[in-house]
């Protein structure tokens, strides 16, 4: 009896289900009471993030249908696209401003937050550089500073918003796809080292940057002030010992841990369903990036380059803003405005997480049944 082919990856779809349904369980409960405060509707939060699950959902959908040769195609104009949009966020009475930072532009009833379309569009365009370029990256310094130097436009704008968490997030994911890409050891090397230097510098002279660094290295020293969220967010680990006090049960998220239900819902997640809950997550993301990865490497031995390079990047970089949001949340590193993958508050987060997602299924059809590709795009 033959078998009938199995259109999706089953280990990627249940761990995107799984996290996708705890993210929104766990939203529900970390935002129940800031929700009944702010709006005086205890799952506002919740039923947004409900309508944003669904519209990710639906773009994912349509994303899945639409061959890989189309994104290839369009790949300078997404980034062309994604400038413009950070330029307008900055861009006085267009880019709305919250808490000291602009990031976000209105779109009636909800805001979109161009930092996660740029790190989607720089992937999708640093992947067609590497098929153009294919095996010419290893003798040649300047074609892998070529990419780099456009991106910079891009991470200037960021780091005007101000946004330094999304601008290590998306060059750290390019460097790992240019070394992916055939870069030698040496150039790549230097450029971490030369961009380890940039990030110190900015480090050390933005104010705001050095408080954080100081807090993050010791928060005790000054728990009421500079290292109140980190000290919150250990203090719900602590009370969340092995099995957690309980879905629901959080004393943390009692207005004592801010922002619970957007970058500092892992520790309202440890604190309700304990150290089994947190490891449960760390390995959803852990099968998450193998099977991406894998997904990649099988696209790269049937010399779909864009395709594999594609993939990469993807399992790189929500691998990479995974592990940053956990490290936050752990006191492991200092304090960003990184969202948690398919689990925190936020409808762009969550939206385009959906659909890079639907682009790694997508990768994988086109590996397995090629007659779902169409020619290859040759420039």
């Amino acid at each position: 009896m033959t078998q009938t082919p199995v259109m999706f990856d089953r280990h990627l779809l249940f761990v995107t289900i799984a996290l996708l349904v705890l993210g929104l369980v766990m939203v529900g409960s970390a935002s129940i009471s800031i929700a009944e405060s702010k709006m005086a509707q205890p799952l506002y939060y919740f039923t947004r993030q409900i309508i944003f699950a669904l519209v990710g959902l639906g773009a994912a959908w349509l994303v899945i249908s639409v061959r890989l040769s189309v994104w290839q195609k369009m790949a300078p104009q997404l980034l062309f696209a994604g400038v413009v949009l950070l330029i307008l966020v900055l861009i006085p009475g267009i880019g709305r401003e919250v808490k000291g930072s602009t990031r976000w532009l209105p779109l009636g009833p909800v805001n979109l937050q161009v930092a996660e379309v740029i790190k989607l569009f720089s992937i999708v365009y640093i992947a067609d550089y590497l098929h153009r370029h294919h095996g010419q990256l290893y003798g040649s310094f300047f074609k892998v500073m070529g990419p780099l130097i456009l991106l910079a436009v891009a991470a200037v704008l960021l780091l005007l918003q101000p946004d330094m968490g999304s601008v290590v997030v998306i060059l750290s994911t390019v460097l790992a796809m240019l070394f992916l890409g055939g870069a030698r050891l040496d150039v790549f090397a230097a450029l971490i080292i030369t961009l380890a230097g940039l990030f110190s510098a900015l480090a050390w002279l933005s104010p705001y940057r050095l408080q954080r660094l100081q807090s993050f290295m010791d928060p005790w020293a000054d728990p009421f002030g500079s290292g109140f969220q980190l000290t919150q967010a250990l203090i719900a680990f602590g009370r969340g010992d092995w099995l957690g006090v309980g879905l629901g049960s959080s004393m943390q998220k009692l207005f004592y841990l801010p922002e619970a239900h957007t970058d500092f819902l892992y520790s309202i997640l440890a604190e309700e369903l304990g150290l089994v809950g947190a490891m449960t997550v760390i390995v959803l993301f852990f099968v998450f990036i193998w099977r991406a990865l894998s997904i990649g490497r099988a696209a790269e031995l049937s010399g779909q380059v864009f395709a594999a390079q594609l993939a990469y990047g993807i399992g790189i970089w929500l691998g990479i803003q995974a592990c940053v949001n956990i490290g936050v949340n752990i006191g492991a590193l200092p304090t960003k405005g990184l969202t948690l993958p398919l689990m925190s508050y936020g409808g762009s987060s969550l939206v385009i997480v959906c659909v890079a997602i639907a682009l790694l299924f997508r990768v994988d059809q086109e590996t397995r049944f090629p007659e779902k590709a169409s020619a290859r795009v040759k420039r």
